[in-house]
Parts: C-alpha cells; sequence; structure tokens
C-alpha cells in the first residue's frame, strides 16, 4: 500500500513511525495546488491537512481508495465527488480538545493580566527604577464571578464550560446548530448571551449558520471591556468590524484563527491601536505535544482499517 503525506509541515516534529509502518511511506512539506497531481502519484492513501482534495483530483487518481484528513474538519475535501469515485474519507475528532481548553485559558490570561505590558516593563529594566516593589499601572481583574458565554457548545465548548465553572464563572451559550440542549447550563441566545457577558469565546465550525456571525451590529451590543476570543474558525467573526471595535468599545480580542491563513501583510488588526487589547496566535491552539501524538496514532488506526 502506498501512502503519501501532503503537507507534513503542518504537524510539526510529530514522530510518524506509526504511519511509515502501513505501507510505503513518503511525505512532502508542503504540497501546493499545483504539485497536488504530482504528489499524489499513484498512491493508494492520501494524508492532508489543509491541501484540498477537489473533483478534479480524485477523477485524475481512479487508484485512490482512502483520503485521511488530519483534522476534525472535512470542508478540504469534496465529499461527494469521493462517495461517488468509491473513495473512504476519514477524519480524526476529539484529538485537540484539552489542546484547545488550554489554549483557550492561556489566551484569556495573557489578555487579562496584560501579561504582554508587564514583561515589556521588566525587560526594559523600568521595574529596577520603581520606588517600590510593586508597579500595577495596568489593572487585571480576576476570573470568579464573570459571566461567561460560550458559542458553540460541542465537546471543546463544554470541556472549557467545565474549567471555567471551577474558576467561578456563571455559565451560558448559544449553539449555533439550535441542536444542543444542555440542562446543567443556561442556554441563550445570540443577543442575551453578547449583551450580558463579560467573557466570550467562540467554539463553533464555519458553516452556513456561523460565517460572518460577529459582524458590526454584533459587536454594538458586545459590553464594554469584554474578552472575545475565537478558538473556532476564521470568518466567524467580521475581521475589519473587530478591528475598529476593539478601538471604538475598548474590546479585548484573542484570536488563534483568521479567514484567510497565513495573515496578510495587510490585515486590519495590524491597524489596531491598542495593541495591548489583541492577542493573536498562528492557529496553534489544536496543536500541543500530545495532540499531535493522539492524531497521528488516528490516522494510523483508520488506514489500518482499509
Amino acid at each position: 500500500m502506498k501512502i503519501v503525506l501532503l503537507d507534513a509541515l503542518t504537524l510539526g516534529d510529530s514522530d510518524l513511525s506509526a504511519l511509515k509502518k502501513l505501507g510505503e511511506f513518503s511525505a512532502y512539506s508542503v504540497t501546493s495546488n499545483k504539485q497536488r497531481l504530482a504528489h499524489i502519484a499513484d498512491n493508494e492513501v492520501i494524508i492532508t491537512n489543509k491541501v484540498i482534495i477537489d473533483q478534479e483530483i480524485i477523477k485524475a487518481n481512479p487508484q485512490l481508495k482512502l483520503i485521511c484528513i488530519a483534522a476534525t474538519g472535512t470542508n478540504n475535501v469534496d465529499l461527494i465527488a469521493a462517495e461517488k469515485a468509491g473513495v473512504a474519507v476519514k477524519n480524526v475528532c476529539g484529538y485537540s480538545t484539552e489542546s484547545v481548553a488550554q489554549s483557550t485559558f492561556s489566551m484569556l490570561l495573557q489578555l487579562l493580566h496584560q501579561s504582554r505590558y508587564y514583561d515589556h516593563y521588566t525587560q526594559s529594566k523600568a521595574w529596577c527604577n520603581s520606588p517600590t516593589f510593586t508597579h500595577i499601572d495596568s489593572p487585571f481583574s480576576e476570573i470568579k464571578g464573570k459571566r461567561w458565554g460560550i458559542i458553540g457548545f460541542g465537546a471543546i465548548g463544554q470541556r472549557v464550560a467545565e474549567i471555567a465553572g471551577v474558576f467561578g464563572c456563571e455559565l451560558c451559550y448559544y449553539s449555533t446548530s439550535g441542536k444542543n440542549s444542555q440542562q446543567a447550563i443556561q442556554q441563550v441566545d445570540l443577543q442575551t448571551l453578547l449583551s450580558s457577558c463579560d467573557i466570550v469565546t467562540i467554539h463553533a465550525p464555519l458553516n452556513a449558520q456561523t460565517e460572518n456571525l460577529i459582524d458590526e451590529n454584533a459587536l454594538k451590543l458586545v459590553k464594554k471591556g469584554a474578552v472575545i476570543l475565537n478558538l473556532g474558525r476564521g470568518g466567524i467573526i467580521n475581521e475589519l468590524a473587530m478591528a475598529k471595535a476593539i478601538d471604538q468599545y475598548d474590546i479585548y480580542h484573542g484570536t488563534d484563527v483568521l479567514a484567510v491563513e497565513p495573515m496578510q501583510q495587510d490585515h486590519p488588526y495590524f491597524s489596531v491601536k491598542a495593541q495591548s487589547r489583541l492577542l493573536i496566535t498562528p492557529h496553534i491552539a489544536w496543536a500541543s505535544s500530545q495532540a499531535r501524538e493522539t492524531l497521528v496514532n488516528e490516522i494510523a488506526k483508520n488506514i489500518a482499517l482499509l
């Protein structure tokens, strides 16, 4: 069995030995659209994280038996074309729940505690010249007692709620699909969540219900000083509107995802004046060492079942 990993760079330093044991294995750091046909060649199994496998690619490769997606989302594969061609498609669910939940709190705490400001204060040796032992010019508040709203209440949203409860938060959620009904936590509409919550975290997929969900009008509802974190998908937040809102409405914003990735040179977030209220990470929330190890092992299991 011939197996090819099309974008190994997205898995970092992950141990791929579990995949190499399954057959004749090859890997490419990256695969552009123009390189797809050449890189796939006569392989029977494709492993892709973000490389698009569309109808054209599927039709051009009749030898294909399995497309493994190194992620939970399946939007980069034409599922209808694959089904018509008799090609199985397997994704991996649940591998990054703890990683994303942890990243949510890492991002929140950095913003709430103004870690960037205080690190710069000490690194610049300003503390060395302080007349007193402490410096609290950039005040921060406690999480306990805050109202925390979660948009998207799947496995990750529920795990975040569990941890937030330990911090002593009052919890509510908005179901983007309308299918979740958790009795233990208050379910509210989006307007209520945005207008009443001190902390809002997004853990939803990008689809017709969530695209541009947080737009200019939605941001007008948000409480002054609220924190909005996007650990779901880029495109859920209107980034131009958010860039303006950070400066206009005293909103704190952290995001791990953008509508277009990698980030563009002229992105509106670069023009935000209040940079201390903005935190961006390059789509890393899913990628703890443990999560990537689990991901590779689950992909191997999917291939072994072929």
